[in-house]
C-alpha cells in the first residue's frame, strides 16, 4: 500500500508538472498573439485561438494518460498496451466503465489516477475559463 501511495504521488506530481508546462507555454503564446487579436477582433480569430488552446491542453492530457499507461505496463498490471491505455483513459476521465480493472495488488493506483485526472481537468478548465473571459473582454472593447 505504501509503495502505491508513493508511486501514485510521484506520478501525480509529474503529470501536474506536464500540465503546468503546457499552460505556461500556452500563456506565453497567447501573450505574443494578444496584439494580433486586439488589433482587429474577429470571431474567426477567437474560434481559431480557442480551438488551438483546447487542442494544446488535450495534448497535455494525452501525455498524462500515456504516463499512467506506461507505469501500469512497467508494473505488469496489464499484459498488453491497449488495455493499459484504455484503463488509463477511462480512469483518468473518471468514466470508469469497469470492463477493464486493475488486480487487487494495484487497485489503489486506479483511485489515484482518477483523482489525478480530476485535478488536471480542473487546471485546464480554469485556464479555458480565463482565456474565454479575456476573449470576451476584447470583443467588448471593439
Amino acid at each position: 500500500m505504501i509503495f502505491q501511495l508513493l508511486l501514485g504521488s510521484v506520478i501525480v506530481v509529474l503529470t501536474i508538472l506536464v500540465e503546468a508546462v503546457f499552460i505556461i507555454a500556452g500563456v506565453q503564446a497567447l501573450r505574443k498573439l494578444s496584439h494580433w487579436l486586439e488589433r482587429s477582433y474577429r470571431l474567426q480569430k477567437a474560434v481559431a485561438c480557442l480551438a488551438a488552446v483546447t487542442t494544446w491542453l488535450m495534448a497535455a492530457h494525452t501525455i498524462a494518460v500515456w504516463i499512467w499507461a506506461a507505469v501500469f505496463m512497467e508494473l505488469g498490471a496489464f499484459d498488453a498496451l491497449e488495455p493499459a491505455v484504455y484503463f488509463s483513459v477511462v480512469t483518468f476521465t473518471t468514466l470508469g466503465f469497469g470492463d477493464v480493472i486493475l488486480g487487487p495488488e494495484w487497485r489503489l493506483l486506479g483511485g489515484i489516477a482518477a483523482a489525478n485526472g480530476l485535478l488536471i481537468f480542473a487546471m485546464s478548465a480554469a485556464f479555458l475559463v480565463e482565456f474565454i473571459s479575456r476573449m470576451l473582454k476584447m470583443e467588448r472593447l471593439e
